[in-house]
């Protein structure tokens, strides 16, 4: 079991890419009393709300879902999706993108309206599946149902289609469920699929968003979410579905030996525009075990082992 310290490991969240609970990043990363041990599915649960903030299911697309729209029922018996494989136009500049009326600064209002364990309590209990951590777990994600978070979030329009500003947009998500700045610094990574490099040679700019982020908090830890899977569906001219598979390596850069954790998450979206100023959405962020952490990897089977839904207001 990863001995961290309770507090710093609340930091880690699910998401990609983006997966620090950051409600107690600043002290409990700074503090060195080593007093608790957590796991990692508690800090994926606690941190999971700060990953992302999106979409809406109409009660008309309802009647026409597609495979990503389905994804966010109810019922849905959700496993983790292949990754993405980049077509040769796109090699260096892929990423997720969004519908053109997206576009611009938006206000956010994100609500946690469930949280569920599709496979049992003892999927989200640790690496030794402890019941009563998976207890707490749950229980500390259920306190912030009903509650909302206000944030701002910026999509930018770019040769290839309009992206979020993953720089803006992470500092934003970790700060605003933290309740105060915990972010020292993002950067953007060049990896094959998405590079300043490609970017430039292929006609765009340096300020077009790449896919792979890195964070530095203002305790002494650090955060990289690679994107390893996304796609998109056009429902309507005002309806859009996508999702991203983000995988998140976390770690202290103290003197701490506690070893770095892997978390995998599923950001799935539904995307509705009411007006050019108003847009509702749905989202569902998906937790899979990793096969370098839990010892119920394999009976998980690549599903899901954790649900949490959202419903988010975004207006200009």
């Amino acid at each position: 079991m990863v001995q961290i310290h309770r507090q710093a490991a609340s930091c880690l969240l699910v998401l990609s890419i983006m997966l620090l609970a950051a409600a107690h990043c600043a002290e409990g990363l700074s503090s060195n009393s080593g007093d608790g041990v957590i796991s990692r599915r508690r800090a994926l649960v606690q941190g999971a709300g700060a990953a992302a903030a999106f979409s809406f299911a109409s009660a008309a697309s309802a009647a026409t879902k597609t495979s990503i729209v389905s994804r966010l029922d109810s019922a849905a018996k959700l496993s983790m999706p292949s990754p993405t494989n980049v077509g040769s136009e796109l090699n260096g500049v892929d990423n997720l993108y969004f519908p053109t009326w997206m576009t611009g600064d938006w206000s956010v209002s994100q609500t946690l309206v469930g949280a569920d364990t599709p496979l049992g309590l003892k999927f989200v209990g640790g690496p030794n599946a402890s019941e009563k951590i998976a207890t707490e777990t749950m229980t500390e994600a259920r306190k912030r149902i009903g509650i909302p978070v206000e944030l701002k979030l910026r999509f930018v329009p770019t040769k290839w289609g309009v992206a979020e500003d993953r720089l803006y947009n992470t500092r934003q998500r970790l700060d605003a469920f933290a309740g105060k700045s915990v972010v020292a610094a993002v950067d953007y990574s060049n990896v094959n699929a998405s590079n300043r490099n490609a970017v430039l040679a292929k006609g765009g700019t340096e300020e077009d968003p790449l896919q792979t982020t890195f964070v530095r908090f203002k305790g002494p830890a650090a955060q990289k979410t690679f994107v390893v899977s996304h796609g998109t569906e056009k429902l309507s001219d005002t309806e859009w579905a996508g999702y991203e598979l983000n995988r998140s390596i976390f770690a202290l850069t103290n003197q701490s030996t506690s070893p770095p954790l892997t978390t995998d998450s599923e950001l799935i979206w539904e995307m509705e525009k009411l007006d050019d100023n108003h847009v509702k959405a749905k989202l569902r962020i998906a937790g899979y075990l990793n096969p370098q952490s839990d010892t119920l990897y394999f009976d998980a089977r690549q599903r899901a082992v954790i649900l949490q839904d959202y419903t988010l207001d975004f207006r200009k």
